[in-house]
């Protein structure tokens, strides 16, 4: 697993320390320190130097003492039965219960710890080393055995406790526990020095773009506020009798909420900028089509000119055709009204014409049946007449007149 880490001045002592002692039999160690000191990550880096595993356990909700027993079961499978250097890397945030320190001190102390296997649990051991035993000259003998085993797994296996000064937990469990003070050689993780510190914030902003420039001043920034806190923090102690804890993680956190800020900031800018960009298109764009659009209105401002002679020209006319329909309507109406005066009297015409023809229709009819009755011998008759009476004269003659013959 790869490690993101900085290898300052201090770093490398405590590096140098921790492979020193880890590489002697029966090796422990017990990093004082804060939390964020680089304890964990300069142990397993000790560990990959040494080629030695590391073995840690994992805390649950559940885990309780049988389970820190079962896990130890596998630590004393990997150093003992397998024969592997191992590092038993373990924290004060991962005791649960106070028993677990219990069965560390043993394991310190004579590598054992009591009760720990079943007695079949013991035999299966004993019979998982005895080839390596007796390749060893080691008599086969159960008391043997176990020695054999337990001797291996001391010579293997390394703890590696790191424990935190704060507070007076880390007092009290070293007085009830002397063996990790006894058995473990002590290395105090102190407060980053300023040199450090400058060299962690670098590390961060060398890998942030755009930076390369302002890197070391702001790097010398943050060593100061994280001094600076360190000081006022101590004399609030003085004063208050209050403490307040500053540890390399704040710091870490300072350096880290700045490039996330500044991410932020860069994203935000970055997106202001876009924005910028896409108007002043937007207005380029805009001003090309504005000019388009000019030369446009420069050529329908000219058929707009022509249009409008055009239709002043077509208004002198139908103002003068408005003139003489005007006239005409004039004299229509003149003759309209001669028209219906004409139409009255021809009315009155008709009318009277009507009447006559009314009171002629009986005469008519009764002529017509005159006529009717007319035959032959009347006819004869009128022809004998050398001179008719003066009726059938008059009756003749308009007879002749209704022929449009003279009479």
């Amino acid at each position: 697993v790869s490690m993101n880490l900085v290898l300052f001045r201090d770093a490398l002592g405590h590096l140098c320390r921790i492979s020193r002692v880890i590489k002697l039999p029966r090796g422990h160690c017990l990093l004082v320190g804060v939390g964020g000191s680089g304890r964990q990550s300069l142990t397993r880096l000790a560990a990959y130097i040494a080629e030695y595993k590391v073995f840690m356990i994992e805390i649950s909700k559940s885990y309780r003492i049988l389970e820190f027993k079962e896990d130890l079961k596998k630590l004393y499978e990997k150093s003992g039965t397998k024969n592997e250097q191992t590092i038993f890397l373990f924290n004060d945030t991962q005791i649960i219960e106070e028993a677990f320190l219990e069965d560390i001190n043993g394991l310190l102390g004579s590598g054992e710890v009591p009760n720990l296997f079943a007695p079949d649990e013991v035999s299966t051991l004993r019979e998982s080393i005895r080839s390596d035993a007796k390749a060893a000259g080691i008599e086969e003998t159960p008391n043997e055995l176990w020695e054999f085993f337990i001797e291996r797994c001391r010579s293997n296996l390394h703890l590696v406790l790191c424990m935190s000064p704060i507070g007076e937990a880390f007092r009290t469990r070293v007085r009830m526990f002397p063996n990790l003070v006894n058995c473990c050689a002590i290395d105090w993780f102190s407060a980053w020095s300023d040199q450090a510190l400058k060299e962690v914030s670098m590390k961060f902003l060398l890998e942030a773009q755009g930076l390369t420039e302002v890197a070391e001043a702001v790097s010398s920034v943050f060593a100061v506020v994280h001094t600076s806190v360190t000081h006022k923090s101590t004399k609030m102690l003085e004063e208050l009798k209050r403490r307040n804890y500053v540890t390399p993680t704040n710091y870490l956190e300072l350096v880290k909420g700045y490039l996330s800020l500044l991410g932020e900031k860069r994203k935000d800018l970055g997106d202001q900028i876009s924005k910028f960009r896409n108007g002043i298109e937007k207005l380029d764009d805009s001003r090309e089509q504005v000019e388009v659009m000019s030369v446009e209105l420069e050529v329908k401002k000219k058929e707009v000119a022509v249009a409008q002679k055009d239709c002043e020209e077509m208004l002198v006319v139908i103002v003068k055709d408005r003139k003489i329909v005007d006239e005409q309507q004039k004299s229509v109406a003149a003759e309209s009204e001669k028209i219906s005066k004409e139409e009255a009297e021809t009315q009155i015409i008709a009318d009277d014409a009507q009447k006559d023809l009314d009171e002629a229709l009986p005469a008519l009819k009764s002529a017509e049946e005159a006529l009717n009755a007319l035959n032959k011998k009347d006819l004869a008759e009128i022809k004998a007449y050398a001179k008719p009476p003066s009726l059938v004269e008059m009756v003749m003659e308009a007879v002749m007149v209704l022929r449009k013959k003279s009479p």
